[in-house]
């Protein structure tokens, strides 16, 4: 760099000798100074502070030269360049993303990345000679990117449209912001520095851009796309601005580095306990739906019992009324052998007739009234036979109902299942949310509310599955008794009263 270049170089600074390392700025208590780096090692920390000005009244020479005199001063000024780009690059990106906003002009971090992004590209830059005075800009080798990249054409369109910009450092500075917030910084530098030749018609062949630390760079620019950038360009005045490196935003004495660390630990451990609190209550409420849902288990537990006795119960009324079956079989055939005998008997007294008429009036009459009565007997026990296929088609219909209402609960019952998995489910999904923010929280005790609500639906219709049960039981047991009664009193009241329990 040209010694007194106050535009380039650094203010506050005296500048160093042409072809020297990269000046830092010092105070008169450098030796007594201690300092840390964010994201430096002390190799090059010490590659900043190889070369130091000479205070006022020979103080400065008392600090020996750290850098070796074999080591290539461009060299040095490319690493101090490269690291100062790590430094505000790697500044800017954390510091953004804590700031949670899109990114202003007024910015400090941003206002010093354009600082340092415009000292790399003019390190190494040739002076080209005009008829009025030498000229050194970087809007050369950025106008070149238009040629390879095509969509870099509206942007150099966009910053030769903007008014005010007179000086093409100016545009320079312009493109480097709107090439930020197109987040194409990146890509628009690799093709540049992949072009060799073209560079250097522009940068001397040690140009931090014609070497390593200029692609190293380039790959630092992409972590760039996860800022956000809102910049005003057309109301700066971005000729006249000077490009001042701040060290103060990249050192830090031990005792604000203290107090950092005390205000972190401070906010972890008010997280920790705010995150400790929130598990124990998450806990208590788990454990509290856990102990419902055992409850409601232990309910469908018993429901389960209560119905395979009830299917039971069933089985042995088909048995009943098996039984009932055989033996209205075993009274018809005893009324058909009967029936047989009596007709036997009187094919007897007809053919006894037959033999002799004398005498046997009185006995054929008798015959004929026994015959009658024998008809009438006859006509009852058919009455009685219907009366009883008629009570056993309203029992089996009775039973029919009794299943078609079973498996109705028994549907009920599944959906009860269903959604008690459900339950379960949403459980277990906000278990896993557990960590999440204080609004999430109140969805999900609003959840938990809904959940109570769901869980207070089902038991209520599980204790109407349960008196539903009873009452089919009991309605089974009356029928029960009713057949059992049966077989004991008459045919038309046990009609009446068996009719009266099904319907």
């Amino acid at each position: 760099m040209a010694e007194g270049s106050r535009s380039d170089g650094f203010q506050g600074a005296k500048t160093a000798p042409a072809g020297g390392p990269l000046p830092v700025r010092w105070s008169s208590r450098g030796r007594a100074m201690t300092f840390q780096v964010w994201g430096w090692r002390r190799e090059d920390a010490s590659q900043v502070l190889a070369w130091m000005p000479e205070a006022e009244g020979g103080r400065g020479a008392a600090m020996p030269r750290r850098t070796p005199a074999t080591k290539d001063p461009t060299a040095v000024e490319r690493a101090n360049l490269l690291n100062m780009a790590k430094l505000s690059i790697k500044g800017l990106i954390e510091s953004a993303l804590s700031f949670g906003r899109t990114l202003d002009s007024d910015y400090p971090p941003l206002q010093q990345f354009f600082v340092v992004m415009e000292h790399c590209l003019k390190h190494g830059l040739k002076v080209r000679k005009s008829f009025l005075s030498y000229n050194k800009t970087i809007w050369g080798p950025l106008e070149l990117v238009e040629k390879l990249y095509p969509e870099a054409e509206e942007i150099g369109a966009s910053v030769r449209d903007l008014p005010g910009l007179k000086t093409p450092l100016g545009r320079a500075r312009a493109w480097l912001r709107l090439a930020l917030m197109q987040k194409k910084m990146a890509d628009y530098l690799r093709c540049l520095i992949i072009q060799r030749d073209l560079l250097s018609e522009f940068y001397e062949y040690h140009a931090l851009m014609m070497e390593e630390e200029g692609a190293v760079i380039v790959g630092l620019l992409v972590g760039l796309n996860v800022i956000d950038a809102n910049l005003c360009v057309k109301g700066e005045d971005l000729d006249s601005q000077v490009g001042v490196i701040d060290f103060s935003m990249y050192l830090k004495n031990e005792e604000d580095i203290e107090n950092e660390r005390d205000v972190q630990i401070a906010a972890i451990l008010d997280q920790k306990n705010y995150v400790e609190e929130l598990n124990r209550q998450l806990n208590s409420t788990v454990s509290s739906l856990h102990s419902r849902v055992d409850s409601l288990e232990k309910s469908n537990t018993k429901l389960i019992e209560e119905l395979a006795i009830a299917k039971n119960n069933i089985i042995k009324l088909q048995e009943e009324n098996h039984q009932l079956r055989s033996e209205n079989k075993l009274i018809l055939m005893k009324t058909q052998q009967h029936l047989e005998v009596t007709k036997v008997d009187v094919e007897t007294e007809l053919q006894t007739y037959k033999h002799s008429r004398q005498g046997l009036d009185e006995m054929y009459n008798e015959a004929r009234r026994q015959l009658r009565d024998e008809s009438q007997l006859r006509q009852d026990v058919e009455n009685e036979l219907a009366v009883q296929v008629s009570m056993k088609h309203e029992i089996e219909l009775a039973m029919k109902l009794l299943e078609k209402d079973i498996h109705e609960k028994q549907d009920t019952l599944i959906g009860l299942r269903q959604q008690l998995e459900e339950v379960k489910a949403i459980n277990i999904e906000m278990y896993q949310k557990l960590q999440g923010s204080e609004d999430g929280l109140k969805e999900k005790n609003e959840i938990i509310a809904r959940l109570e609500e769901k869980t207070n639906k089902i038991t209520a219709a599980m204790r109407q599955l349960e008196q539903s049960d009873n009452d089919l039981l009991t309605q089974t047991r009356t029928i029960a008794m009713s057949l059992v009664k049966y077989a004991s009193s008459d045919t038309q009241d046990q009609y009446k009263l068996v009719k009266d329990i099904s319907f």
